[in-house]
């Protein structure tokens, strides 16, 4: 089962063969990528193709050493240009380009069969939301006058609207006559934020209040 189908080199045949299931395999990785993470158009086409690329270069360079050397130089940029990115779009990458080299070397059911795997543990590990941290659900941002005591000056209304609340940042702003307030804070079931805002502007005389969810990093 696990078997190269690529035994005495490439035949028209299994090479059409390799690059079909590299071409099924990347669509189904785009495919996890893309519900489980946040994506462009770009970077999901770009993982559904990138398993034929790596599939055609390693059946190209099949039993070459030197040229296979070479390859794995090629991959090293491919991985220092996914850098930027976030650790699960370098996931994605890295899985896609594991599928390639195990098609390109003719072993397809191995491919399908990991590919499935994988797949099943990514789906199974956002839907649990594993690994997130979710004590703190909002980050509130509020602008205040630098003379005003900013200690305890929102606790009455934290008591009321969050679970918990902590002050994470505090800088100066508008040249030094105000200060930007940022929160980490767990809301209370179903508040009404816009109650919650519009009691945090009388204390801070209707300057910028911003309530969000906590900073997402960006894809590819």
């Amino acid at each position: 089962m696990f078997q190269s189908i690529i035994t005495s080199g490439v035949t028209p045949a299994n090479f059409f063969i390799c690059l079909g299931v590299a071409l099924v395999l990347g669509l189904i990785v785009a495919l996890v990528h893309k519900k489980t993470s946040r994506a462009s158009s770009g970077f999901v086409t770009t993982l559904a193709i990138l398993p034929m690329l790596v599939a055609m270069a390693i059946m190209l360079v099949n039993g070459n050493l030197g040229a296979g050397v070479a390859t794995v130089g090629v991959f090293s940029l491919v991985r220092f240009r996914s850098i930027p990115g976030n650790s699960r779009s370098i996931l994605s990458i890295f899985f896609a380009m594991a599928i390639g080299l195990a098609v390109g070397t003719g072993y397809v059911a191995f491919a399908a069969i990991f590919t499935a795997i994988v797949s099943a543990i990514i789906a199974f590990l956002k839907y649990v939301n594993f690994g997130e941290n979710n004590s703190f659900n909002k980050k509130l941002a509020i602008l205040i006058p630098e003379d005003l005591d900013y200690t305890e000056m929102f606790d009455d209304i934290f008591k009321i609207y969050t679970k918990k609340h902590k002050l994470i940042k505090t800088k100066t702003t508008n040249m030094g006559s105000m200060f930007e307030l940022t929160y980490d804070i767990e809301t209370k079931n179903k508040i009404n934020e816009k109650d919650f805002i519009d009691k945090i502007r009388v204390k801070n005389g209707n300057l910028k209040v911003a309530l969000s969810h906590p900073m997402i990093e960006e894809e590819l």
